[in-house]
């Protein structure tokens, strides 16, 4: 083992393998020893990184979010409408859970949302601040932008499962397709919130 890896080789390495394993099978199919069966490591090695299960699952949700907030920037940077960009944004979204079979799903995990996961906590604000900035572009008051916020990462998130769960296959529905309905239903619901508020 100490030939393979070096310094914080393992402790990538080992969140990578079980990123991978959660986008193959859940979160439920997540377990510390097969994570090390994949890494090729001895059961304890993860243990010499990792205090406990969760805090390997809180290093995996930490890149989750890390991931979904560059991806987010990325979709919104170039457009210049912030409805655009808030749609672009929500397809961003979708598009890496098909992709990872991760999301808010993992972030949120049960038994992460101590305090002992700043880091965690760190990136799912910084994750959280990028969508709700867009929200208030849209947005007369605060209160507004949180809801539709809410609104936003729901459907976003539901498009991506409706893809995992084979519902959409089922149509048909290729990756490409479905991130252009939850952009184009993102749309929607940020048109319906800016008339709700008189915004538009």
């Amino acid at each position: 083992m100490g030939d393979r890896y070096h310094r914080g080789e393992l402790r990538d390495e080992l969140v990578r393998v079980a990123l991978d394993l959660i986008a193959e099978q859940g979160v439920a199919g997540f377990s510390v020893a097969e994570v090390a069966r994949r890494a090729q490591v001895s059961p304890g090695a993860p243990y010499r990184h990792f205090a406990e299960r969760e805090s390997l699952l809180a290093a995996v949700a930490t890149a989750v979010a890390s991931q979904l907030a560059d991806r987010v920037a990325a979709a919104a940077e170039p457009m210049s409408d912030p409805a655009d960009a808030l749609a672009a944004a929500a397809g961003a979204y979708t598009e890496y859970v098909i992709e990872r079979r991760a999301g808010m799903n993992v972030i949120y995990t049960d038994g992460l949302q101590g305090g002992a996961y700043t880091e965690l906590h760190d990136q799912t604000r910084r994750l959280t601040d990028q969508f709700l900035m867009l929200c208030l572009a849209v947005s007369d008051r605060p209160e507004d932008a949180l809801e539709l916020m809410e609104q936003l990462f729901t459907q976003a998130h539901g498009y991506g499962m409706f893809w995992i769960d084979g519902v959409f296959t089922k149509h048909g529905y290729t990756p490409e397709l479905v991130v252009r309905k939850s952009v184009a239903a993102a749309r929607l619901a940020i048109e319906g919130h800016r008339h709700r508020s008189g915004t538009a």
